[in-house]
């Protein structure tokens, strides 16, 4: 029986780690899963809820890191999850994504001679400014198992030099669980508890740095959304990190002046599905939500200079967008004439990769 551990720590990882989970413990002969979450989203809205939602278990180790620093948070987590590995020993260490729990855990994994497979490989921004882009680089070369979700993602890992043996191309692991919960998210009452109608709101969710800790940007960003408030209805749980810095820089007022802008609290997966199934289209700054977006076939505005996640422009529903508040003007008007860009869905991404993860190490 080959004993593993799926780390999970911030909101992201659940989705992605949820169905590889169930996948797993189909295999009860043959595995011996635990599950590591290393607290680092510590909001309970944005961590307990989706592991409600996902009906993923109690994790059967919690290393309650919490806030900090990047290089605070990766050092809490490197010495607890340390001792884990010391004492349990597991034959394999699956990470997800790119937060700081990704690469931290991987690297105590490797150098104690435990193999790794990201779940997720290969994204590149080629933005090394953006924290996500270092943990992808280094946990991409020191893995064992590059689980891929595009083609796009073999390519890049091929060009940095990582041998083909060690790349798998999958699929995209998060519409497993969208398929999984959809019919559970289409009975969601989020609309009727807002009073929200089908293509009538735009569903916004910002929390980037380089968008919201300065002020310069962030404002930017709320005059865009104080003229396009005038044609729609704004939709916008707010993250914790937003709300703080709205408050740091005294913006408010100017928020509360948007009569058309509604502020809710982060929102339980079930709940954030419907609204992405429902909305006209998405303004985000999220990797996650592009992919989520191509697959509703939603039109989804990114206000960011570049992304990860190219095939949801090449393929999917998504557009860059300059961080100017009359480019982001201009491409929320250009959707609501009706000037969309029609997508379809990538290979793979059908609710099979968790399935197609476990037949690899089945096998090996």
């Amino acid at each position: 029986m080959k004993k593993i551990h799926l780390i999970v720590g911030a909101r992201p990882n659940f989705m992605k780690i949820a169905p590889l989970y169930k996948e797993f413990q189909k295999y009860p002969d043959k595995f011996d899963i635990k599950l590591i979450h290393t607290g680092q989203h510590y909001d309970e809205r944005m961590s307990k809820f989706f592991f409600d939602d996902l009906q993923m278990p109690v994790p059967d180790e919690y290393l309650e890191v919490g806030s900090g620093t990047h290089g605070q948070q990766t050092a809490k987590i490197m010495e607890r999850y340390e001792e884990v590995l010391l004492n349990d020993k597991p034959e394999l260490v699956i990470v997800a994504g790119d937060v700081n729990s990704t690469a931290a855990c991987a690297i105590d994994a490797v150098k104690l001679h435990i193999p790794v497979g990201h779940l997720e490989a290969g994204l590149r921004s080629y933005n090394r400014a953006m924290p996500e882009e270092i943990n992808r680089i280094l946990t991409d070369s020191i893995s064992d198992y590059l689980l891929t979700p595009s083609p796009d993602a073999d390519e890049n890992l091929l060009d940095e030099g990582i041998a083909k043996n060690k790349i798998y191309f999958v699929g995209n692991i998060m519409i497993d669980s969208l398929i999984q919960y959809k019919e559970k998210a289409e009975k969601s009452r989020i609309l009727e508890k807002y009073d929200l109608y089908p293509s009538e709101f735009v569903l916004i969710t910002l929390h980037r740095p380089s968008n919201v800790d300065k002020e310069k940007g962030l404002l930017t960003i709320l005059n865009a959304f104080e003229k396009i408030s005038k044609s729609i209805k704004l939709v916008f749980p707010i993250h914790p990190r937003t709300n703080k810095q709205i408050k740091v820089f005294g913006l408010e007022e100017k928020v509360k002046k948007m009569k058309n802008l509604l502020l809710t609290p982060p929102v339980g997966y079930y709940d954030f599905l419907k609204l992405q199934m429902e909305a006209r289209f998405i303004l985000t700054d999220s990797g996650g939500i592009q992919e989520e977006s191509t697959f509703f076939g939603v039109p989804c505005l990114t206000l960011r200079p570049q992304t990860e996640r190219p095939i949801t422009i090449t393929e999917g529903t998504n557009k860059l967008v300059k961080l100017e508040t009359e480019d982001i003007i201009k491409e929320a008007k250009n959707i609501l004439k009706g000037n969309i860009q029609k997508g379809k869905i990538p290979k793979y991404w059908d609710g099979h990769t968790a399935e197609r993860i476990v037949e690899i190490f089945k096998n090996n």
